[in-house]
């Protein structure tokens, strides 16, 4: 036999030999490796190496396990998450709801409280539900002018360092962790908003409603900045420069406006409830 030959024939007889190892392995009859067992962690199968020498219980009742994972992210998005389903699950049968934002540093004596007190007994006398902040200021007034008229009085509170927990008026109230999961409440359960002065707290809570105005990431929601002479400034600068560098669009007259009679703010926030009801509007 020529070496070639020879080469080829020790070919043939290597894949004769594989060709019946696969039999084997199809039929059953190949030597498996030593069984070790399987292990099963929750969708997850292992088998030899592959076997953990701890177990998930074992871990979870070990004691004197250090507490760091209780600052880590995994932990924190279970905590967001828990924050939205509380929050949903408050509020998801409150119906019909008006949000007024404003100044924590209103006092009693000062005008925009009587004036947010006003808009709150006239909210709810619409039947409809006044949402706040939960704090002291306007959004106490607001609370206490829907409490006084026997309506839902909500108060959305937030963990600060200065806690100072939700105002007396709040009859369904929900302390929160993170600002996003709040901001999100508001704006899911608000038909309407009213806006009072306010600082930096007040005006986030404004601009997010108009990017998601603007962007129509919300369904049309009519926003009412109360204090003309408050947001003048502001408007202006929106309306001039940033608009005219093309920063912006315009402002629609129809979904923002500002006023200073509280009956009026009322009005236009309650005006999608009150259109959706047939046009039946409360005093």
């Amino acid at each position: 036999m020529e070496p070639n030959d020879e080469a080829s024939d020790g070919s043939a007889r290597g894949r004769g030999t594989e060709r019946a190892d696969d039999e084997a392995a199809l039929s059953g009859a190949a030597e498996r490796p030593a069984d070790s067992g399987t292990y099963r962690r929750g969708p997850v199968i292992m088998r030899g190496p592959m076997i953990p020498t701890d177990t998930t219980t074992g871990n979870l009742l070990r004691p004197g396990q250090p507490a760091d994972w209780l600052h880590m992210d995994p932990w924190r998005v279970l905590r967001i998450q828990s924050e939205f389903v509380d929050g949903f699950g408050a509020l998801a049968e409150l119906g019909p709801a008006v949000s007024v934002f404003g100044s924590a540093r209103i006092r009693p004596s000062d005008p925009e409280y009587a004036a947010a007190m006003r808009m709150g007994r006239r909210i709810a006398r619409n039947g409809v539900a006044v949402i706040t902040g939960g704090g002291p200021g306007v959004m106490e007034a607001a609370n206490r002018g829907a409490a006084e008229e026997n309506g839902r009085s909500v108060g959305l509170g937030i963990e600060l360092p200065h806690e100072q927990g939700l105002n007396a008026w709040v009859n369904l109230g929900m302390s929160f962790r993170y600002f996003f999961v709040r901001k999100t409440m508001f704006v899911k359960y608000s038909s309407g908003v009213i806006v009072c002065p306010g600082g930096f707290g007040t005006l986030d809570e404004m601009f997010e409603l108009l990017t998601l105005v603007q962007t129509h990431k919300v369904t049309s929601i009519p926003v009412v900045l109360f204090g003309t002479e408050y947001w003048r400034g502001l408007l202006d600068w929106l309306d001039g420069t940033v608009r005219e560098r093309g920063m912006i669009s315009a402002l629609d007259p129809h979904l923002v406006m500002t006023t200073d009679d509280p009956d009026k703010a009322v009005d236009v926030a309650v005006r999608d409830i009150v259109a959706a009801r047939g046009g039946s509007r409360g005093e």
